[in-house]
């Protein structure tokens, strides 16, 4: 029989586990209603990604659940527009922009080297004016079209100051401008939101540019017509606005010269283009000031100080042309002219010449490496899918500033001044790993000196599950995804600040992973980390015994709280320390008991051998004096028996004196009889 409690209790129970079942349907139904995609399985709990507390439950429980759901919740309108932002997002970094700049180039060429002509020449502008006209709107269409790409470029790519590396060095002011940004990247990612692209656009110069660059001074045509007949300068004059477009023909010249494969012969073709058009511009405005002056009215008439000053600039210039010299005078004085010309000349020849290999030094150091890498891919038959990525990695070197050498730039300063500069840049960066936060600022100062900045690019892995973990890694700037084995399952993102791999440095006893990685770590974008290696841990660590010990222990509560360390391992493992070291103490403690026995014993020794020696010294005399006493007595001629000495020692003889209490077979005997005659004669008072 069952008691009504139990029963009751039963029914409770019963109806608790029908209201679960319940409120799940109830949210099965609610997530088919709003279309959501059913939730994924439990995945494998994995306290690598639990630790970071970025909102991902691998459990899948129902609260943990509708909270994720409830972020990416959207209305199938909010879906389809950013489907189509992303597709309207224009990727600088494609084939298909880098041809639509070749189109732009042509646009903004054509109104270099025409707008200029037809506004100096008036026979060109009244030759085909039909034409012009639609060349002229044809171009400015390019131009519109081309503001519209611009705003929704979404990736950075550009190269700085450009420059011309010839074999002698040709400075062309008009194309050393810098190139453009196409874009913006935000933690190494590309923006894809189109009201942030345009936001960006919209606050640099270049909109400045483009908005110019596209203001209708067409207009002035109503007051000025466009026919021009023997009058300068000449309407056309008002297009001179299109010019401002100009930079978007350098990002063009940048992009062909990290994409060919003959980056020296495109410089000189460049070059030799820019030369062309500058004596276009300056034929044409020789021929505007001729006009001016008016055509054969003063035959160049000669006036005192201009023609000098002309003599002057043609002679130090070393390019002639002036009036041959006729007296000994003006011999001498041309000749010296000409000297000093020619010194003057190479003086500031060689001085441009240095001021510009110094202010493109670090530009040419990094166009030298892209081009052996290049060259090397080339030779190599590298495909262009990883080509292309190289280059865009040298691209985002160069524009985020990341292209120097750090270690080579602060060899130059002693170790005091390095230090001081690696604590004002790394050690707040540094502090943000945990396991660092309570260390001694001298530890700190060491560990900063061995980080290094690397750069990777998107789709790179940083580590993979089951690697051995020999670096930790601290993202400076960029976001990395933890991603399951299939590459696709995205469980977290790290942004600026997170940290890695830390544990995996300290070879602590017990870790259930064996000092290896747990999980797949990939670049999202282009991502800027700096590296700890264990070899440069361990070796500051070796001066620092006191924080080797805080921190391993603060990395084994780090793995506890995980739950992937082994507590028999890491008992055993205590348990074989202590005992070590139980060792070493017993060993130093039974060296020094050891040490203070063997003084003791010495002393010892010592003492007794010294009363053993006082004692034979004293057993010595009181034999002699019974020897003499009782042994040796004289005979009856008063003289002694020859018989006892023995080469002058003396010898007892047992037979003649049976008496004698030491024989000769005694060892006594022996050693205690034999003494010198001089000293027995002392002994018994015999002269």
């Amino acid at each position: 029989m069952y008691k009504p409690t139990s029963i009751i209790n039963l029914f409770v129970a019963e109806l608790n586990n029908y209201e679960s079942h319940l409120k799940v349907l109830i949210n099965n139904l609610r997530q088919w209603a709003n279309n959501k995609t059913a939730p994924k399985e439990p995945e494998r709990p994995d306290s690598f990604l639990e630790k970071f507390g970025m909102g991902w439950n691998p459990s899948g429980s129902e609260a943990d659940s509708q909270r994720s759901g409830s972020r990416m919740e959207k209305s199938a309108w909010e879906k389809r527009k950013s489907v189509w932002a992303q597709h309207c997002v224009v990727d600088s970094s494609k084939p298909c922009h880098y041809r639509w700049l070749g189109v732009v180039s042509i646009a903004v060429l054509y109104n270099l080297i025409f707008i200029i002509g037809r506004s100096t020449f008036w026979e060109l502008q009244n030759y085909m004016p039909y034409t012009w006209y639609l060349l002229d709107y044809g171009a400015d269409a390019i131009y519109v079209m081309d503001s519209i790409v611009h705003a929704h470029e979404g990736k950075i790519l550009w190269m700085g100051i450009n420059e011309f590396q010839t074999e002698h060095y040709t400075i062309i002011t008009f194309f050393m401008c810098p190139s453009t940004p196409t874009g913006y990247l935000e933690e190494g990612m590309m923006v894809k939101r189109l009201g942030r692209l345009r936001l960006n656009f919209a606050k640099s110069i270049y909109f400045k540019l483009d908005f110019i660059s596209l203001f209708p001074t067409d207009l002035a045509y109503f007051m000025y017509p466009a026919e021009c007949y023997v009058e300068l300068p000449c309407p056309v004059i008002y297009r001179l606005n299109r010019l401002f477009r100009i930079y978007r023909l350098v990002d063009f010249f940048q992009k062909t010269e990290s994409r060919t494969n003959f980056p020296n012969a495109f410089r000189i073709g460049r070059v030799i283009l820019s030369i062309l058009i500058i004596i276009h511009w300056n034929g044409c405005f020789y021929f505007g000031i001729s006009y001016f002056i008016g055509f054969g009215s003063d035959g160049w008439r000669v006036r005192l100080l201009s023609f000098s000053f002309y003599w002057s600039t043609l002679t130090l210039t070393t390019i002639g042309e002036v009036p041959p010299p006729e007296k000994d005078i003006e011999y001498i004085f041309v000749v010296t002219d000409f000297l000093v010309g020619v010194l003057i000349f190479a003086t500031i020849v060689g001085n441009i010449g240095s001021m510009i290999t110094y202010m493109n030094a670090a530009r040419a150091e990094f166009q030298e490496k892209m081009d052996l890498i290049k060259q090397y891919m080339e030779f190599r038959k590298v495909s262009k899918d990883l080509e292309k990525r190289v280059i865009k990695w040298f691209d985002y070197l160069w524009s985020n500033k990341q292209s120097l050498d750090e270690g080579k730039v602060l060899d130059a300063l002693p170790d005091k001044l390095k230090a001081e500069i690696a604590i004002h840049v790394h050690l707040d960066t540094l502090k943000q790993v945990k396991i660092f936060q309570d260390c001694e600022p001298g530890l700190l100062a060491e560990l900063v000196l061995k980080l290094r900045l690397q750069v990777f690019s998107p789709g790179d892995y940083i580590c993979r599950k089951g690697d051995v973990g020999r670096e930790m890694y601290i993202i400076k700037r960029g976001k990395v995804s933890v991603v399951a084995d299939d590459g696709k399952t995205v469980f977290v993102t790290l942004g600026g600040g997170c940290v890695f791999g830390e544990v995996s440095l300290l070879n602590i006893a017990g870790n259930k992973t064996g000092n290896r990685r747990t999980a797949n770590v990939r670049s999202v974008g282009y991502s800027d980390l700096f590296c700890l290696s264990k070899d440069d841990l361990w070796e500051t660590l070796r001066e620092y015994p006191q924080a080797r010990d805080a921190l391993m222990e603060r990395g084994k509560q780090m793995l506890m709280k995980d739950g992937l360390i082994d507590e028999e391992a890491l008992e055993r493992e205590r348990k074989y320390q202590m005992t070590q070291a139980e060792k070493v103490d017993k060993l130093d403690s039974t060296i020094e008991i050891l040490t203070t026995r063997l003084a003791r014993l010495t002393a010892e020794y010592a003492s007794a051998q010294q009363k053993f020696k006082q004692r034979l010294t004293k057993v010595e005399r009181g034999v002699e004096r019974c020897l003499f006493r009782s042994c040796i007595q004289p005979d009856k001629s008063g003289s002694f028996d020859d018989d006892v000495y023995d080469n002058g020692t003396f010898s007892p003889r047992t037979d003649r004196y049976p008496s004698a209490p030491l024989s000769r077979s005694s060892s006594v005997a022996k050693s205690e009889t034999r003494f010198p005659l001089e000293r027995r004669h002392t002994t018994t008072g015999y002269s």
